[in-house]
């Protein structure tokens, strides 16, 4: 079911009437919601909310353990059996079939023949979201930073359908004391909750869908068809939709848990605004890259050993990093290469302090520069994230670097204006933002309701007859 469609319109309808209608009374709330979030998740594939369900009693029973527990031992012994088990069924259903394809072909150059029998699971929708939920909250129980929930309080967080599908990746310290506490309708943002979900639309079904029509689909469907300009305009194209897709379905998930009386963390802050790539992994997929440092970095020693260990654990870290979007070799590279960036990064920063060379003063000019490449930087990485193959992804470089000569049919003044305009809106002070938010929520409520309509107007004339599925859901 996805958010911009009727389908959805009506299921939130009755989900909104049910969640103000019980929030008197927490158990059948509770009753409500997750009854509804499963149902929202079954209408994918009924038999995987079965595995929902499996993953929520693993989290239980094994905090459960861990609570138990008398000696620091057996609590670290069941938070680790817990864990992997949680692993295990992400292992399998994401990583079985693209390990013993990889197996296979290894196998067969070699002439060693079949070693392993080929599977491919079927992936269920985001089950790295709800894994990596469950996983934080069965750490947090471990760390005593968080008390272990009622069986019932689990299944609502891991379940709540607003982020269910693709994010954002909600601690249990941000939600679970929500879940306990009544809401109050009366002290809901409206106003920002409908902005979210206009803002959230009119990137997804206009920005995302029109881009990804115009340039990007054809560029790494035929690299070899388009020219430099078509193909360098195709990459550029692909980080504004990559964006547009994924922090617009954010923007909707947020909007829609606040009318439901729930917060959500930010995902999001103007990631191609960064002046480097630590800075974008601050900015982008915020509550992936929290769970990243909290859950990994961290624990693989950060930066509290030498040099190389810490080089060592951030690469580990920004692998795996790209292993979690995805099965294949590369998303592998894609993590890769930002992890690579952030060591070079980190190198020149250290090489500076050692030699007690200060940072430059800074300027326009310089902040200016450096988002230039940072941006081209992530860009470039983003043609792995995007391609189907390396193959696909070489010949995506090699037609920017050798297609000069060819016509350019595909960037047209719109597609230039789009990118452009992503891009530099991002360049515009966040305090800028939230003081026309601020004003936006003062409007007399008429005018708020004219400007929605508005907005939803441009998008269902704009928009494509039908909504391709959110690029993150498949991960």
């Amino acid at each position: 079911m996805l958010f911009p469609t009727i389908d959805f319109a009506i299921f939130f309808l009755v989900a909104f009437a049910l969640n103000w209608v019980l929030s008197p009374f927490p158990t059948p709330w509770k009753l409500a919601i997750l009854g509804l979030s499963y149902f929202f998740y079954a209408w994918w594939d009924p038999r995987f909310v079965l595995l929902l369900v499996a993953e929520t009693a693993i989290a239980h029973f094994g905090v459960r353990f861990i609570a138990r527990s008398t000696t620091q031992q057996n609590r670290k012994r069941w938070m680790a059996v817990s864990v992997a088990g949680l692993l295990g069924i992400l292992g399998y259903f994401k990583y079985a079939g693209f390990f013993a394809v990889s197996v296979d072909n290894v196998a067969r150059s070699v002439g060693l023949g079949n070693l392993v029998p080929l599977i491919q699971p079927t992936l269920p929708i985001a089950i790295s979201f709800f894994t990596f939920m469950a996983i934080s909250y069965v750490v947090d129980v471990y760390r005593r930073q968080l008390e272990p929930a009622s069986p019932i309080d689990l299944a609502v967080y891991l379940a709540f359908f607003p982020h269910l599908v693709a994010g954002p990746i909600v601690r249990g310290g941000e939600l679970l004391p929500q879940i306990r506490r009544r809401r109050d309708a009366e002290n809901v943002d409206y106003a920002r909750a409908f902005t979210l979900i206009a803002r959230g639309l009119f990137k997804k079904v206009v920005i995302s869908s029109f881009i990804a029509s115009a340039i990007v689909d054809p560029v790494f469907l035929s690299p070899s068809s388009h020219s430099a300009l078509d193909a360098l305009f195709g990459v550029w194209g692909y980080a504004i939709q990559i964006y547009c897709d994924f922090s617009g379905y954010t923007d909707i998930a947020i909007g829609l848990a606040l009318l439901l009386g729930i917060k959500f963390p930010v995902n999001f802050e103007a990631p191609y605004s960064a002046i480097n790539l630590q800075d974008f992994w601050r900015r982008w997929h915020i509550t992936l890259s929290r769970w990243l440092r909290d859950y990994l970095y961290i624990p693989l020693g950060g930066n509290r050993g030498s040099e190389a260990e810490m080089i060592r654990n951030l690469m580990l870290t920004m692998i795996l990093g790209g292993l979690w979007h995805g099965a294949a070799w590369t998303f592998l590279a894609w993590g890769f290469l930002h992890g690579i960036g952030q060591v070079v990064g980190h190198l020149r920063r250290q090489r500076r302090f050692r030699l007690g060379i200060p940072e430059p003063a800074p300027n326009i000019f310089r902040h200016a520069n450096s988002v230039f490449w940072t941006f081209q930087f992530v860009c470039l990485a983003w043609i792995f994230f995007r391609a189907t193959s390396f193959t696909n992804a070489f010949a995506v470089i090699d037609r920017i670097f050798t297609g000069w000569g060819s016509p350019t049919n595909l960037v047209t003044p719109l597609v230039v204006i789009t990118v452009l305009a992503v891009v530099l809106v991002q360049q515009v002070p966040i305090t800028v933002g939230e003081r026309l938010a601020a004003w936006w929520s003062h409007l007399h409520f008429g005018f708020q309701a004219v400007g929605l309509a508005l907005v939803l107007l441009v998008v269902t004339t704009l928009g494509p007859t039908g909504v391709a599925p959110f690029i993150y859901y498949r991960f």
